[in-house]
């Protein structure tokens, strides 16, 4: 691997590691998510209540509780299917990254100067 294939493949890895960070906090977003929505069904399948109240926007809006378990239990099994696409592709690009930082480590032990840095001359 020349200086130039290193370059590259650093630079693959650098945006790589950050499109992970990108990933990781969609995921623990959406997890957020889905333990809100379980939540609220728990909070819903212990209500004797015929009728809860729904915020949309700045208002209340009476809503039955059947309605509202099934339109939560739909939002919630959203999520959870989002959530497996994003923690396959956290797999695949931590895969990714494995593969390039083996890569770019088997290159620096090949090479000996890619453990030197060059001396740099002291100027005024």
């Amino acid at each position: 691997m020349n200086d130039e294939e290193k370059r590259a493949a650093i630079i693959e890895f650098e945006r790589n590691r950050q499109f992970l960070a990108g990933i990781s906090a969609q995921k623990q977003q959406l997890s957020f998510q889905k333990e809100i929505m379980q939540a609220s069904l728990d909070e819903l399948g212990k209500s004797k209540e015929e009728s809860v109240l729904k915020a949309v926007g700045n208002i209340l809006i009476k809503k039955g509780k059947k309605e509202m378990e099934k339109e939560i239990a739909e939002k919630k099994e959203n999520v959870e299917l989002r959530l497996k696409t994003i923690q396959k592709q956290e797999e695949t690009v931590l895969k990714k990254l494995n593969s390039i930082k083996s890569e770019i480590e088997g290159a620096a032990k090949k090479s000996p100067e890619g453990k030197k840095e060059p001396k740099k001359k002291a100027g005024k």
